[in-house]
């Protein structure tokens, strides 16, 4: 019962991929159309070459020993020119498909990756990034490609069967009763393997995008799994996946090939049945020789187009599943639509309020209770306390990359959730723990903020980033490649290259994320030099666990379970004794 269930729930969801698949590529309908016109009529002109063919052999063998060559001659001009007009329809259908596949390919990528764009924060942290990228690159390489190949296989044979058909009846009705009797057996057969099959093929996609995302972890933390010896179990897991995915691959082919095999016996035996009874009707004189050759290549052909619609069944499968795939991703929800009208802030002084806030990234497990606090234009706030008390969840909300459960945030007595998220967003920079840097030169890098940034201004901010005597020092200057993982650069460098851009998009408000947690003292050093000068005059926000790093700030906020339990200045901590004190003195401690 539960096996039925489920066989009807696969059939459910296949049909429904197809009709979302269908819907996708309502924008090509006329090209599509015209290459299913020109792939009928190619196959429409061959389906005459057979019956010539065969009356060819009749004329030769009733004028035999004269033969009669001026009839002869003009059948074989007619088939050559049969020929090469089902030829050139071919190849108009050909390009035209191709030319849609390439568009179509371009349009879903175009999509999903401006899917990615307007997709919460919340559904990166719950999905894996490989997974993603398996459907942006895999899944839409498997769909585009299938797409024209099915389009044309599919045409082809329909016309071909339904032609040959036409014409079979024409010639013998006896001989074609045989040939039809075992096409609904091979529809029945082949169609019980594909419900088999698809159940396969949706499991090889989901198993490869895991795959996809346990490889991209292993490359990306290459350096923490040999640091810690942990090889074994790296290989053990992707072993287990791999294994996984080779298991419900095989199980995939083998079904979808059986297709194959088995309709090629059913026709088989037709076709031996017809060469016999077909023999049988030309001694007794019921059928001419060239109709009994005509027709054994029209059951040949009828049989053909069958055999090709069995073995396209595990392209079908493989276009299906990532097309469910593709646009299970598509429909994901989106980020909540902006506010029409939208209020902005003109000219902004940097004051930031929190009202009543509640947050939890699970409905029954609350990170933030009622937090409020007010910062003043200009003020540097710390933001501290222990692992999951809450501190990057703060910024999280302040940029509106999750929204509130309950209160909510102001900048400049305007409401955050009144206004534009992009609008929000270009109000600050951020410097993160996480140093990111694409690949490119180091000047392109430091404009990421700022596309109008002049090259004197790039250098005047990496001057005071304390970056600029590392740049010069490199082979091309700013015009040396870098990326994330350019070995030329080390982690603090690369972090105070992020500073410098944040310099140069010169933004109102700032964001220091645990910049300093994974660089020298030396290098801290540099860096709170070239953070001091980058929040001077502007409202700051600083996450920071070296305690040391944030004495000189305005306002300390001290965090515990998503609330603020002390606040004030490093001298009004320490002097109050409280849960900040603690924090400092175990860390002086430690030094």
């Amino acid at each position: 019962m539960s096996k039925h269930r489920n066989s009807q729930k696969n059939h459910k969801s296949m049909w429904q991929s197809f009709k979302v698949f269908l819907k996708s590529i309502k924008g090509y309908r006329f090209p599509i159309v015209l290459a299913i016109v020109l792939t009928i009529g190619s196959a429409i002109l061959g389906l005459f070459i057979p019956k010539i063919l065969g009356d060819m052999t009749t004329i030769a063998v009733n004028s035999y020993p004269d033969l009669n060559w001026p009839a002869l001659g003009s059948k074989a001009l007619l088939v050559i020119g049969l020929f090469l007009a089902s030829a050139a329809l071919n190849y108009g259908q050909a390009f035209i498909l191709a030319v849609v596949s390439a568009k179509y390919t371009k349009e879903i990528r175009e999509r999903v990756l401006d899917k990615i764009f307007r997709l919460p924060i919340s559904y990166f942290d719950k999905h894996k990034y490989g997974d993603t990228l398996s459907r942006m690159s895999n899944d839409v390489d498997v769909l585009t490609t299938s797409m024209s190949q099915e389009i044309a296989d599919v045409s082809l044979s329909l016309t071909t069967i339904i032609g040959v058909m036409i014409i079979m009846l024409t010639i013998s009705f006896t001989l074609s009763l045989i040939a039809f009797v075992v096409v609904p057996i091979s529809v029945i057969v082949v169609g019980r393997i594909m419900r088999y099959a698809q159940k396969y093929f949706r499991e090889q996609q989901n198993t490869l995008g895991v795959l996809n995302s346990e490889i991209e972890e292993d490359y990306a933390g290459g350096i923490v799994i040999k640091s810690n010896s942990y090889e074994d179990t790296a290989l053990a897991q992707f072993k287990k996946i791999n294994e996984k995915l080779t298991v419900v691959s095989r199980r995939a082919q083998i079904y979808s090939s059986l297709s194959f095999p088995v309709t090629h016996i059913f026709t088989n035996l037709g076709y031996v049945a017809i060469c016999a009874v077909g023999g049988i009707f030309v001694i007794q004189g019921q059928i001419n020789i060239g109709d009994i050759q005509a027709f054994i290549q029209y059951v040949s052909r009828f049989n053909r187009p069958i055999t090709e619609i069995a073995s396209t069944t595990s392209t079908l499968q493989a276009l299906l599943a990532a097309s469910e795939r593709i646009f299970e991703f598509l429909n994901e929800p989106e980020e909540a639509p902006d506010p029409i009208p939208a209020e902005t802030v003109d000219r902004v002084k940097g004051e930031v309020e929190f009202h009543h806030v509640s947050f939890g990234y699970l409905p029954d497990q609350p990170i933030i209770r009622d937090f409020s606090v007010q910062v003043k234009p200009g003020m540097k706030v710390a933001i501290v306390g222990p692992t999951g008390a809450g501190k990057t969840t703060l910024i999280n909300l302040l940029m509106r990359f999750y929204e509130p459960d309950s209160g909510f945030i102001t900048i400049d007595g305007v409401p955050t959730n009144k206004m534009k998220r992009a609008d929000v967003r270009k109000l600050f920079g951020m410097v993160l723990q996480d140093t990111w840097l694409f690949s490119g030169t180091v000047e392109e890098n430091l404009r990421y903020g700022n596309s109008h940034a002049s090259l004197e201004d790039i250098k005047k901010a990496a001057k005071a980033s304390n970056v600029n005597h590392i740049i010069e020092i490199l082979p091309k200057g700013y015009r040396s490649e870098i990326s994330e993982d350019s070995d030329n650069i080390s982690a603090g460098e690369k972090q105070l290259i992020t500073i410098a851009r944040a310099m140069t998009a010169n933004p109102p408000m700032m964001i220091l994320d645990e910049a300093t947690s994974n660089v020298d003292t030396r290098t801290e050093q540099l860096i709170q030099d070239s953070f001091e000068k980058l929040t001077h005059g502007r409202t700051s926000f600083v996450i920071a666990h070296r305690l040391s790093t944030i004495r000189n700030s305005d306002l300390i906020l001290v965090m515990r379970d998503g609330a603020i339990v002390e606040q004030g200045n490093h001298e009004e901590l320490l002097k109050l004794g409280g849960f900040y004190a603690e924090l400092y003195n175990s860390q002086f401690a430690e030094g």
